[in-house]
């Protein structure tokens, strides 16, 4: 015989389903804007490991593991988002744990200043930043006692700002945009002669970009440990200028023994990688408004990245800026988990993506997402600028 407050446990479950279902298949918010199929489509795994080899993807995890505080970031289950798309799992990369810079940018910038400096206490380093690659150079540039000069853009919080220079940076902030402060950034340091630790290629300078990508890579080691053999069915990678997306695909290429449908998103506004995937080569595209997701607004493909993603990515997907706070408040009541999960606002488009995708019913069965389907997303960072997360919390 079932008691009263047990109908009732039941009902109020039953009704929370049917309202996260109402809130995933009927806001407008939940959709992409746009979705391209790469035509030049063909994953080579010799192919992605010449242009970030195999032996430096293992140095980089040699040498970030021995670090202090080295732990690997949680994989979390979205049982609630993956039950209700009817997939069969959902794992979601939490970077909000990473070190103490609450991003997986902490695994590139930190770790280049290490290989390109190699104990030399007299160089200077310098980068440009929309926030949390300089946070990643100039915690790396403290552990090891050198003086660090970064430029931001006039759009990089003051938030951001001071916690660079709690790791005793110069932060130079530069009229205009992100291309603006990187472009002063190579200009004062062939001027002053200060090593640029920079996490974007272009004609000679390709070093220290792969450094970067190999300590991203770090990400894709502990995941293929994390997953107990399951076999990953899709992959949706954020890009800006490319470096995590590229080096994730690398991370596969070592790591994973099977491939993946590799989905990159990008915000509408800053498309540059759907753009010179659709025209097979790199196009410098002009980003009208600044997207929410300022590490992701971006105006061009780095080259080392671009070498990787134009034939290994099969889709792109661009969003809007519409469903950011809903879902980081979303992630943050346990919506899509039984687990609180901080996330800001770089760590939503995979969601938001996802869910766009999964409500378009056509493209859904296209791509093969189904009640089999194991979707891997990265949370790449948590509340890397507390300010922003905070009134994403509260709109």
């Amino acid at each position: 015989m079932i008691k009263k407050d047990q109908l009732l446990n039941g009902k109020r479950k039953i009704l929370w389903i049917v309202n996260l279902m109402s809130l995933i298949t009927e806001d407008n918010c939940w959709k992409y804007s746009s979705i391209l199929h790469n035509k030049n489509y063909n994953f080579n795994k010799d192919e992605i490991l010449k242009i970030l080899p195999k032996n430096d993807i293992d140095e980089a995890y040699n040498t970030i593991s021995l670090w202090d505080g080295y732990v690997s970031t949680p994989l979390i289950s979205l049982n609630k988002l993956s039950k209700d798309l009817k997939l069969n799992k959902i794992f979601y990369k939490d970077e909000s744990k990473r070190f103490h810079l609450k991003s997986f940018k902490a695994l590139g910038g930190a770790y280049a200043v290490e290989k390109i400096t190699k104990g030399n206490k007299d160089i200077i380093i310098s980068t440009a930043t929309a926030g949390n690659h300089g946070r990643s150079v100039a915690w790396g540039s403290k552990k090891l006692g050198l003086k660090c000069k970064i430029f931001i853009s006039e759009y990089v919080s003051e938030f951001r700002a001071n916690v660079m220079r709690n790791f005793g940076a110069d932060v130079i902030r530069v009229k205009g945009n992100y291309d603006n402060s990187l472009k002063e950034c190579i200009k004062q340091s062939k001027q002053y002669n200060w090593q640029i630790v920079q996490d974007v290629a272009w004609e000679d300078y390709k070093l220290v970009p792969k450094l970067t990508m190999a300590g991203y890579t770090v990400m894709m080691k502990e995941i293929s440990e994390q997953i107990n053999n399951q076999k990953i069915s899709h992959v949706i990678l954020q890009a800006g200028v490319g470096g995590m997306a590229a080096a994730m695909i690398a991370g596969i290429a070592r790591y994973l023994n099977h491939v993946p449908k590799i989905i990159i998103v990008e915000p509408e506004s800053a498309a540059c990688v759907l753009k010179s995937i659709k025209s097979g080569k790199i196009e410098k595209i002009t980003v009208e408004k600044e997207s929410l997701m300022g590490g992701m607004s971006c105006d061009e493909v780095s080259l080392v990245p671009w070498q990787i993603l134009k034939n290994s990515a099969s889709h792109c997907v661009t969003v809007s800026d519409d469903c950011i706070s809903k879902t980081v408040k979303s992630l943050a009541g346990c919506k899509f988990s039984d687990e609180k999960i901080i996330g800001g606002e770089c760590a939503t488009p995979g969601i938001i993506s996802l869910v766009g995708l999964c409500n378009d019913v056509e493209i859904k069965k296209k791509i093969n997402l189904d009640e089999g389907s194991n979707v891997l997303l990265f949370g790449c960072e948590g509340d890397a600028d507390e300010e922003l997360y905070q009134k994403l919390l509260n709109l």
